[in-house]
């Protein structure tokens, strides 16, 4: 529990950091998502007998809406410029 915050900080600033390209950019705000969900979901395991599941499905949906757009759409459009 007590790296959720170094983890999640990690991540957004990597994501700051790279968010000039957008295939980086995408790519790390999905994984923001994902480290957020299971962020989420551990803490609803341990403290509230996995009531949080519902939270974190909503991140790890965004996470792979984000990857989905990318490859469907981000990419499609790269490739044709």
């Amino acid at each position: 529990m007590v790296m959720i915050i170094p983890t999640v900080s990690v991540a957004l600033y990597l994501t700051y950091k790279l968010r000039d390209s957008t295939t980086e950019l995408l790519h790390n705000l999905a994984v923001c998502c994902w480290i957020l969900a299971n962020s989420v979901w551990m803490t609803g395991e341990f403290y509230a007998n996995d009531g949080y599941r519902p939270y974190a499905t909503v991140f790890f949906i965004s996470g792979l809406l984000l990857v989905a757009y990318f490859y469907l759409f981000a990419q499609h459009k790269k490739t044709q410029d």
